[in-house]
């Protein structure tokens, strides 16, 4: 048949009857029925009411979750048959039901840091390597509980033993819908006792006389959300002067000088725009990187800019990396010189101040005002729940 039409721009809608709709329409005309007030559009296989001047509303498209569409745009709406609710996609924060907004406007996630390898005879230990970190900006309408858990650090080697440091602990979220967010603890810093290990971010490697061993690799196991993203770097080589530093969140170990850990990655959630997770430097010079990287024991500096900065030798034992920054501990120099203690992760959300939640007894944490409308629930460390109702 044919349609007379209208023109506004650069839609065209055909006029016709409910009973006389176009024989071989094609995909996206839109016609309105002067005798039902309906306007649709033809979807490719079926006419879908997008507006009507009846008053009997307008007929949203349905399926059900797993037929959500798999490139959805920005404001796209349409009918769950799982849920028994209407949705719309937002760009930012996924598919919402009409009834939920964003309430959570970011999190940051940082596991425990390696710890540092101990000394060895006339050689020196490899620096551990940090917490991986994960971050997200503006997220989530989905209310329910979180269940928390804080990765604490890696041991350092213990003195007299020629051990490596120990992988960091991993921080987890348990999201209402069941996934969980793993992030991995950073890997421990090489000794005599064995080679580094991979992690977060991968551990240093030691330096043994004309031996230098190779860092560890940063893991790829994390457990990332959609639309999250994911910081972890290798670990550096030993070379002569010092071991390896261990890998930061923000780049590899050594990248800014023998024996250095890896910078973390500046992520400004909390107003302070610190590093998360520094790697730890390699004994006997390696500087812990930004972040909270524990310094490589005698003349290795502890990485700043962090909530915690990491530690700065006194001696020739490693420094540990900074409280709740992932990052990792300092190598230690001799035998009877133990590597440092990975700094312990944290857990931080951004929220509204209309949004406030119910933090479990099992968790340690402070809550703070960012502006005038947001408030941040710093979490740093047990296991818990953060629930929003």
């Amino acid at each position: 048949m044919a349609v007379s039409s209208t023109s506004s721009g650069s839609l065209k809608t055909g006029v016709c009857l409910s009973t006389d709709r176009p024989d071989n329409p094609f995909t996206g005309q839109v016609i309105f029925e002067t005798d039902t007030g309906k306007v649709f559009v033809w979807a490719g296989s079926t006419w879908v009411n997008i507006g009507d001047t009846s008053g009997e509303g307008v007929q949203l498209p349905s399926g059900t979750t797993a037929e959500r569409p798999s490139s959805p745009t920005a404001g796209q709406m349409r009918f769950n048959e799982t849920t028994g609710e209407p949705e719309w996609y937002s760009s930012v924060a996924g598919w919402l039901s009409f009834r939920e907004s964003p309430f959570i406007l970011a999190y940051l996630a940082v596991a425990g840091g390696g710890g540092g390898g101990a000394g060895i005879a006339g050689d020196t230990g490899g620096g551990g390597g940090a917490g991986a970190v994960i971050h997200k900006t503006l997220l989530t309408g989905t209310k329910g509980t979180y269940t928390v858990t804080i990765g604490s650090g890696g041991s350092g080697g213990a003195a007299n033993t020629g051990n490596r440091g120990s992988t960091g602990n991993d921080t987890t979220i348990v999201f209402p819908d069941t996934f969980t967010l793993t992030a991995k603890g950073g890997g421990g810093g090489a000794s005599s006792g064995g080679a580094a290990t991979s992690g977060g971010s991968g551990g240093g490697g030691t330096r043994e006389a004309t031996n230098f061993q190779s860092g560890a690799s940063a893991v790829t196991t994390n457990s990332v959300p959609s639309g999250a993203t994911v910081y972890g770097n290798d670990g550096g080589d030993g070379a002569p002067g010092a071991a390896g530093g261990g890998g930061g969140a923000g780049e590899a170990g050594v990248t800014d000088g023998v024996g250095d850990g890896g910078d973390g990655v500046q992520i400004n959630i909390d107003g302070n725009n610190y590093y998360w997770g520094g790697g730890g430097g390699g004994a006997i010079e390696g500087e812990g990187g930004l972040g909270g990287g524990g310094g490589g024991g005698r003349l290795g500096a502890g990485g700043g800019n962090a909530i915690n900065s990491g530690q700065t030798p006194t001696g020739d034992d490693g420094g540990a990396g900074g409280t709740n920054t992932g990052g990792g501990g300092g190598g230690g120099v001799n035998p009877e010189d133990a590597g440092g203690n990975g700094g312990s992760g944290i857990v931080i959300f951004l929220y509204n101040n209309s949004d406030l939640p119910t933090i479990s007894a099992g968790l340690t944490y402070t809550t703070f005002a960012v502006g005038s409308s947001t408030t941040a629930a710093t979490i740093t460390a047990g296991t818990g729940t953060v629930s929003w109702s």
